[in-house]
C-alpha cells in the first residue's frame, strides 16, 4: 500500500516569448505602483502589459497579493487565457528583503494554480529576475498545484500530465529542480498527514517511510524498533501511550550520514497516528482532525529525504515517535506512572498530554548520538493556537538553536516565533509520586509542555522544540500555495537549517 503517491506537474523553463507559448493559460501579476493598477511581467512586450492592466482594472482588480481574476486573452497572446494574479505593492516587491519578495512571489503563483483545476499546460510570466526568484514562483507553483486524491472514487488523473512552464531570465535550471524537490517532500508530508487513520497507523507509517528510502538508495537508511524492542529496551512513553491500541507503537530512525559531513543535525518527531485522547478521551467535535496528529514525525522524515536529494553535507537523523493513542481496558490511566526511556518517571494525569510522552522517549534516545543540533517538533498544545494562531509556529528551547530555526523559517516563508520557558512554569509539573507530571497548569500551556521536555535534554544540548499545532493542518480556508488538510509545516524551515549547519553557522548550547 503505498501512502505516498501525489503526483505534481513538471517544471520547464518557458523558451521563447511569453505571449506566444503554447499553453492553455498564462499567468501573470499584478500590483500597484505609486497607487496605480500596473502588470508586473518583464517577460511580456509593455503594450501587452498595458493591455492586461486595463483588463485587470475592468474587472476590479486591486492587485492584492493573491488575489485572481482569469480574463480572455488579447489578440496578442497565444494562450486562450490570462490569469491576473495580485503581488501588492510592486516597489516593495523589488526591495531588498529578498525574503519578503520570495514569499510573495511563492503566495502569488500557489493561488494561481490553485484556481487551475483542468489547465494542462500552464505558462508562468511573473517578476522572476535571479535564481531565488525562480525557486520560489516554481515552489508556490507546485505546491499550489497540489491535490490529495487517492480515497476518491474519481481520482484525478489530469496532474500526472500536467507542465508548468515559467518565464525566467538567465539560467535557473539549478533552482527549479531545487523547487521540485522541497514540493516533492512537502506534498509527501501532506500526503502521510491527510492520510485516514484506517490507513495510517504506526506500522504502515514505517512501512512507508522504509519505501520511501528505498527509493533514495543507499543514502538513506531506516531501523524500525517494533513495540516487543520497545518494551524490551524500556521506551515507556511510547509503549504507554501505545498500550490502548491493538496497533503497537514504533520508533523509526532515519540516517543521513554523507561522506566528509562534520555536522550532525537530529530531528524528533511526534508521530500520534490518531488522538482519541485515551481515558481523557477528547470532545466529538472535531476529533477527526486528530488524524494529523502525526504531522511532526511525517515533517521530519520528508525533511530528511529532501536533504538528502540535495545532497547537503550534514548528517542527519530523524527519530519518528510512532503510537495510536486510543482507550481501552489495556489504556495507561490516569494516575498510572511510565518509565521514560532512560529511567526518569511521569506521573500521567491526563492520557490527552501523550505527545510529550512519545517525545521524550525519542529525545533521550537520539542524545546518545551526541548531535551539533536537537530539534523536536510536534502538533502538541491547543496553547499554541491560542498564543500565535493557525499559522505561526512557536518555538523554545537554548537560545542559540531557537533563533536559528527562527531564522531558517523566516527566510523560507513559514512564520515562526521565538518563546521564553520561563523557569516558574516547572514548578506545576512535580509530582509526589514520580519525578514529573505529565500535565501542569492551564496557564502558558505552550511553555509548559517546552518546560517539560528540556527536563529529558540534557544541559549542554543545543536543542529546540517547535509547536506545530496550528499550522501542521489547514481547517479554515485555502490561501495561498496552503491548501485544505496538511499544510508540509515545518520541512522547509528544517531543510534551512540543515543548510546553515552545514554551512558552519555557529549553533551552542
Amino acid at each position: 500500500m503505498t501512502l505516498i503517491g501525489t503526483t505534481l506537474p513538471t517544471l520547464q523553463i518557458l523558451s521563447g516569448e511569453a505571449a506566444s507559448a503554447d499553453v492553455d493559460v498564462l499567468v501573470v501579476g499584478v500590483g500597484t505602483r505609486d497607487g496605480a493598477l500596473a502588470v508586473a511581467a518583464p517577460a511580456l512586450p509593455d503594450e501587452i502589459s498595458s493591455t492586461l492592466t486595463t483588463a485587470a482594472a475592468a474587472v476590479g482588480h486591486k492587485g492584492a497579493v493573491g488575489a485572481v481574476a482569469r480574463v480572455p486573452s488579447p489578440a496578442s497572446i497565444a494562450s486562450t487565457s490570462v490569469v491576473l494574479v495580485g503581488l501588492g505593492d510592486l516597489a516593495g516587491a523589488g526591495s531588498d528583503d529578498v525574503a519578503a519578495r520570495d514569499e510573495v512571489l511563492r503566495r502569488a503563483a500557489g493561488s494561481a494554480l490553485r484556481s487551475l483545476e483542468s489547465a494542462q499546460r500552464i505558462g508562468i510570466a511573473l517578476p522572476v529576475n535571479d535564481p531565488a526568484s525562480a525557486e520560489a514562483v516554481a515552489l508556490g507553483a507546485l505546491l499550489g498545484a497540489y491535490r490529495h486524491t487517492a480515497h476518491r472514487a474519481e481520482r484525478s488523473a489530469t496532474i500526472a500530465g500536467r507542465t508548468i512552464a515559467i518565464a525566467v531570465g538567465g539560467d535557473a535550471r539549478s533552482a527549479l529542480d531545487r523547487a521540485t524537490i522541497l514540493a516533492r517532500a512537502v506534498a509527501a508530508t501532506r500526503d502521510l498527514v491527510n492520510e485516514p487513520p484506517s490507513h495510517l497507523f504506526p506500522a504502515s507509517f514505517a512501512d512507508a517511510i522504509v519505501e520511501r528510502a528505498q527509493r533514495q538508495g543507499d543514502s538513506v537508511v531506516v531501523d524500525v524498533i517494533d513495540d516487543d524492542e520497545l518494551r524490551e529496551r524500556g521506551f515507556g512513553g511510547l509503549i504507554g501511550v501505545g498500550a490502548g491500541s491493538v496497533r503497537g507503537p514504533r520508533l523509526v530512525k532515519v540516517s543521513y550520514d554523507p561522506a566528509g559531513a562534520t555536522r550532525h543535525l537530529a530531528l524528533v518527531g511526534k508521530g500520534i497516528t490518531f488522538d482519541s485522547g485515551g481515558i481523557s478521551i477528547k470532545p466529538a467535535a472535531n476529533m477527526e482532525k486528530m488524524k494529523s496528529d502525526m504531522a511532526g514525525a511525517a515533517a521530519a522524515a520528508q525533511a530528511l529525504f529532501a536533504i538528502a536529494e540535495l545532497e547537503l553535507p550534514v548528517r542527519v537523523t530523524a527519530w519518528l515517535a510512532l503510537a495510536e493513542n486510543m482507550p481501552s481496558g489495556s489504556a495507561v490511566r490516569p494516575s498510572d506512572v511510565v518509565s521514560i526511556y532512560g529511567g526518569k518517571t511521569v506521573e500521567v494525569i491526563n492520557t490527552d498530554a501523550e505527545g510529550r510522552l512519545v517525545l521524550a522517549d525519542a529525545l533521550v534516545a537520539a542524545q546518545e548520538e551526541r548531535p551539533d543540533l536537537l530539534l523536536d517538533l510536534a502538533t502538541l498544545t491547543g496553547a499554541q493556537v491560542t498564543a500565535l494562531g493557525y499559522r505561526t509556529s512557536g518555538v523554545m528551547g537554548v537560545p542559540s538553536a531557537r533563533d536559528a530555526v527562527v531564522r531558517a523559517a523566516d527566510a523560507t516563508g513559514e512564520p515562526m516565533w521565538a518563546m521564553p520557558i520561563p523557569e516558574e512554569v516547572l514548578a506545576a509539573y512535580e509530582s509526589t509520586t514520580a519525578d514529573l507530571k505529565n500535565v501542569g497548569k492551564p496557564a502558558a500551556g505552550m511553555l509548559g509542555a517546552a518546560a517539560f521536555l528540556r527536563e529529558f535534554v540534557e544541559d549542554g544540548v543545543a536543542w529546540a522544540h517547535l509547536d506545530i499545532a496550528g499550522p501542521a493542518y489547514n481547517s479554515d480556508s485555502a490561501y495561498g500555495y496552503m491548501p485544505l488538510g496538511g499544510t508540509g509545516v515545518p520541512v522547509r524551515t528544517l531543510v534551512e537549517v540543515a543548510r546553515a549547519l552545514a554551512d558552519d553557522s555557529e549553533v551552542t548550547a
